[in-house]
């Protein structure tokens, strides 16, 4: 294998493929990335998979002599990121060699890597369901929930997302058992309905890890807007494509939990407030909030138009502030944890919110105003002794 590329661009690809090269690799090659250069397309194609997310990527070369190699993915990476940008990287290799020579304007580095046989193929699924999805709204929607997945390995298929498609909407959702975040998008998906048959779209739903859709809003970041990204989901795996870039998960099997049932119906109370506001005193008093269960309590003042928001840490002190507020319903005292509700709220671009509830020990709905009922944010209050 012989070829010259661009440091920047091979410095990029391996920065988004290393994403998906093990920590804690079960063989050693798990530990590599895999370098494929093909001389009839003029591109090097790499790779990084740690048997549950892959990441493929590829950027022209000029190209003397095809091959694949897989090399470490870390040292790799050092050496190409602090070499100059102003000069071309040459990478050759012997076909009877596993150590590849990469030379640049600066010196040279020798590395030795493991042949390409050994590093395990790519689950490139392209049969089974498939779906076409506006890459914008798939970036709001993850953006829209990863955030109130669980960490907790123990509650595994809590630790995913949630996509379930009908026609041409898609729904996204999220739960830690304490909150839930549900974006739903009704044109998601791209569908010519001068060709296609809507009918022929089935209703189908997939869990797939936090970590991979981390990985997929991250790549649809870096890409323009109008793109489109193409799902393939079929026997416990799914493949995004987008253009040059490949990234494979496994799917997160078994039955999620049925989060419709939990939103109400209907509500007898409701606030609107700022929401730049509530996010700016919930940030001050989350300061004390931290020293004492991140509890905050919200109170409500109907006679004034306000919102008290207090949290008070035992032996340390205590913190008020007060917004104004539009309410209906009753007054009331209502408690929560401040990290759910700025995590939350930051991902709700409106001006202003509403804040739906029935009671202070029933769950609580953050919605945006003006938005269509796109974003819904379910929290469980926090459960307060009465100061009465």
């Amino acid at each position: 294998m012989k070829l010259v590329c661009s440091q920047a661009e091979l410095n990029s690809a391996l920065q988004l493929v290393t994403r998906a090269v093990a920590t804690r690799p079960t063989h050693p090659v798990l530990a590599n990335v895999l370098l494929t250069a093909d001389a009839g397309t003029g591109r090097l194609s790499l790779t990084g998979f740690d048997l549950n997310l892959g990441i493929q990527t590829s950027l022209q070369a000029s190209i003397e002599t095809s091959g694949a190699i897989t090399l470490p993915a870390r040292l790799l990476g050092e050496i190409v990121s602090r070499l100059s940008i102003e000069s071309p990287i040459t990478l050759s290799t012997d076909d009877d060699s596993d150590q590849i020579e990469l030379t640049s304007k600066s010196g040279s580095y020798q590395m030795r890597g493991m042949a390409a046989d050994d590093f395990p193929e790519l689950p490139l699924v392209q049969t089974g369901t498939s779906v076409k999805l506006n890459a914008e709204d798939l970036s709001k929607a993850l953006r829209g929930t990863l955030f109130a997945s669980s960490s907790d390995e123990a509650k595994q298929l809590l630790t995913g997302i949630h996509l379930s498609f009908d026609g041409t909407a898609m729904k996204a959702a999220a739960t830690d058992g304490h909150r839930l975040a549900v974006f739903n998008i009704e044109d998601a998906l791209k569908i010519n309905l001068d060709e296609s048959d809507l009918n022929e779209y089935e209703k189908f739903e997939v869990t797939l890890p936090s970590r991979s859709l981390r990985e997929v809003e991250r790549l649809i970041s870096s890409r323009k807007s109008e793109d489109f990204i193409s799902l393939f989901c079929d026997k416990g795996q799914v493949v995004f494509l987008a253009s040059d870039q490949v990234l494979t998960s496994r799917t997160l099997e078994g039955t999620y939990p049925n989060y419709n049932q939990l939103i109400p119906d209907s509500f007898s109370n409701s606030i609107q407030i700022d929401r730049r506001s509530f996010i700016s005193s919930l940030e001050r008093i989350a300061v004390l909030a931290d020293q004492h269960n991140n509890v905050v309590k919200l109170t409500t003042d109907s006679s004034n138009q306000i919102m008290l928001i207090t949290a008070d840490a035992q032996d340390v002190g205590s913190g008020s502030e007060s917004l104004p507020a539009t309410f209906t319903g009753e007054a009331i005292q209502i408690a929560f944890n401040v990290k759910y509700l700025l995590e939350g709220l930051k991902v709700i671009d409106t001006e202003r919110i509403l804040l739906s509830y029935n009671a202070p020990t029933t769950p609580a709905i953050f919605s945006p105003i003006n938005e269509n009922g796109n974003f819904t944010y379910l929290v469980m209050p926090v459960q307060i002794r009465s100061e009465n």
